[in-house]
């Protein structure tokens, strides 16, 4: 598709992507409800006050909306070159948790840096610095990247020590997020096939060799396989998230007349939000979220494609990778819940309870409008641009 070929609608450049905005704003809202339906029970008896996480879910996104607005804010150039500080950020963070008496353990893992009463999980903006600064890599190495195998090894040795930190704490899912996402940008980049495919393998048979040698991750492995062998205790999480999908039907039991998460359903507010979510809204709540990330990565995508016709790889690159994780989370942490995927303790983007992972998609969210609004403004110019110069030649070619 060329650039003449796109609509005019230079008219409207100014305006945000309101398709987008009005997805990742459903979604947040979304999860306000679901949230506050699962948490009432559990903030009870563990807080004394009923309403203790939606209060917090709604001070992190406001927290996020006012940081993404700030991101918003930045010029794309800004952030093509902060890669270099993007990556010494993130490879911080990650060292900063593993550094006795600063990171806190919750449930035998090492995720968070306490601020006050708030934790900041670390793998949640390490994932977002991290595209950026793989972003900018293969635009500035675009010909290495193509071309000789030391531009394929060199972001591919920056994301095996990435990845090894997030294993130390362990955190095995947003490794396999952020790996899968760092290939796909690989990829799209042009990087040659035999490369591409070598790494693949190379990268699947590690994942595997991780899962087979970790009693933990071998348990997940073989509770996925059969939940039912034991349903009171290694298979007791998966049994009761397929009980509430199932109790769901067709149109759900109600908006909080959920049953599971009444200490029933662990983690029935972050990682399995979505499993009373199908309980309580139904088949019918399950497909409108599936549609919603659907479209939201649809628009992710088109707001790629665009920069790469206005001739802005970086932001390409940056909206590629951001559909992608946003996407391949949600597709992860849905799996999860039903029963398709081993449990890898990923939240559901925008909806699940959680300041860190909901305050670095409101940023995501702002980059991808900022990408949208710059590039398709440089898009539809030059269209008209060359509109008018073609009619100054004798006419518009049909």
């Amino acid at each position: 598709m060329s650039v003449a070929a796109l609509p005019a609608r230079s008219l409207r450049c100014p305006q945000f992507d309101l398709g987008l905005l009005a997805a990742a704003a459903v979604l947040a809202s979304l999860g306000l409800v679901m949230v506050a339906s699962a948490s009432i029970s559990i903030a009870d008896r563990e807080t004394g006050q009923p309403f203790f996480f939606i209060v917090r879910q709604a001070l992190y996104l406001l927290v996020g909306i006012l940081l993404g607005m700030a991101a918003f804010r930045l010029r794309l150039a800004v952030w093509s070159r902060a890669g270099m500080v993007a990556l010494f950020l993130a490879l911080g963070l990650l060292l900063l948790v593993l550094v006795p008496g600063v990171g806190k353990t919750i449930n035998g893992s090492t995720r968070w840096v306490g601020f006050g009463p708030f934790n900041l999980q670390v793998s949640e903006p390490a994932k977002l610095l991290v595209l950026i600064y793989l972003s900018g890599y293969l635009v500035r190495r675009a010909g290495e990247v193509r071309e000789q195998v030391s531009g394929f090894l060199k972001p591919m040795a920056v994301l095996g020590l990435v990845c090894i930190l997030l294993l130390a704490e362990p955190d095995f899912g947003a490794t396999v997020v952020l790996l899968a996402t760092a290939l796909t940008l690989m990829f799209l980049a042009g990087v040659r096939w035999w490369q591409f495919a070598i790494l693949l393998a190379v990268a699947a048979g590690l994942m595997a060799l991780l899962a087979v040698t970790s009693p933990y991750r071998m348990a997940r492995l073989t509770t996925f396989l059969n939940p039912w062998a034991d349903p009171f205790d290694s298979g007791f999480q998966l049994t009761q998230s397929l009980i509430a999908i199932g109790r769901g039907e067709w149109f759900g039991v109600g908006l909080g007349a959920g049953v599971q998460k009444l200490f029933y359903l662990p983690e029935a507010h972050t990682d399995f939000v979505f499993a009373v979510l199908a309980e309580e809204l139904g088949l019918l709540g399950v497909l409108l979220v599936i549609g919603l990330y659907a479209f939201f990565v649809y628009r992710a995508f088109a707001i790629a494609r665009t920069a790469q016709l206005a001739n802005e790889p970086f932001a390409g690159y940056l909206a590629y990778g951001i559909g992608t994780w946003i996407g391949l989370q949600a597709f992860i942490n849905m799996g999860v819940n039903m029963g398709l995927l081993p449990t890898k303790g990923l939240t559901l983007p925008l909806l699940s309870y959680g300041g860190s992972s909901l305050v670095v998609m409101c940023i995501a969210v702002a980059l991808l409008l900022r990408i949208d609004y710059e590039t398709r403004c440089s898009v539809y110019t030059l269209t008209a641009d060359r509109t008018r110069a073609r009619k100054r030649r004798g006419g518009v070619r049909r």
